[in-house]
């Protein structure tokens, strides 16, 4: 499908990157269903030239694509905005998925998939980033611990006096764990309250995102301070105040 259609420009803009029209369609065909505004792209090359042009809310972005791979546009796109993408792959491999996130993906989809769950998904990933600005509306708000600020009004971290650049679902993460110092959260626990819907896949998505949140915010992510495995039980968050 390589035609743009469009709703109202109020509604939010989505835009589908895949070169296979099968999917194409059934994802259009339950978005537009939703009211939202969808557009195409079925190569990686086309898909930078549409966000640029039309500056969609949320990209649903295949890994392997023609001219340019799906990693090489998600990360391109994470250089110039902010926009929310989720990446579909029909590999199952653990390598595949921690790369597209570390890459600045906000979830990951593997084919095949039900219309039904990436709207749920997309919903959830969209609901999360307008968590973030009306957190931004409020103004400064701050979580303070001797070694890290987590700044919720101006989406900012801070480190040992460093600030740390992390991506939305990240950051979400962070600041779920350290609003109750201490707490155990569960993996299913941390889908409920981050990813914000009912996930039926892996619940170790949780587990690569802690994985990459440590490498940004420890000193030694294999000796975490901040945020801290319960073995059998989940995550917490703690900072004994003291430097490592």
């Amino acid at each position: 499908m390589n035609a743009i259609e469009t709703l109202p420009t109020q509604a939010t803009r989505i835009l589908i990157v895949d070169d296979e029209a099968s999917i194409v369609r059934l994802l259009h065909a339950y978005l537009e269903r939703e009211g939202y505004e969808v557009s195409t792209a079925s190569d990686g090359r086309g898909a930078l030239q549409l966000a640029r042009a039309i500056h969609p809310h949320l990209v649903v972005l295949d890994l392997l694509l023609p001219e340019i791979d799906g990693l090489e546009v998600c990360r391109l796109l994470r250089q110039e905005s902010d926009v929310s993408i989720i990446m579909l792959t029909a590999r199952s491999e653990e390598t595949d998925k921690v790369i597209g996130l570390s890459v600045g993906a906000d979830d990951y989809v593997t084919k095949p998939f039900s219309g039904r769950e990436m709207v749920a998904r997309i919903k959830a990933v969209l609901r999360r980033a307008r968590r973030g600005v009306t957190e931004l509306e409020r103004g400064p708000q701050a979580l303070r611990f001797p070694n890290i600020t987590i700044d919720t009004g101006r989406h900012e971290v801070t480190v040992r006096g460093q600030e740390v650049a992390l991506t939305a679902l990240d950051f979400e993460i962070l600041r779920t764990l350290a609003a109750k110092p201490g707490m155990v959260f569960t993996r299913a626990q941390l889908l409920e309250r981050v990813w914000g819907y009912d996930f039926m896949g892996d619940e170790r998505v949780v587990d690569v995102h802690i994985g990459l949140l440590r490498k940004k915010i420890e000193q030694d992510a294999a000796d975490p301070v901040f945020v801290k495995t319960v073995r059998g039980v989940g995550y917490k968050f703690d900072d004994p105040g003291g430097e490592r």
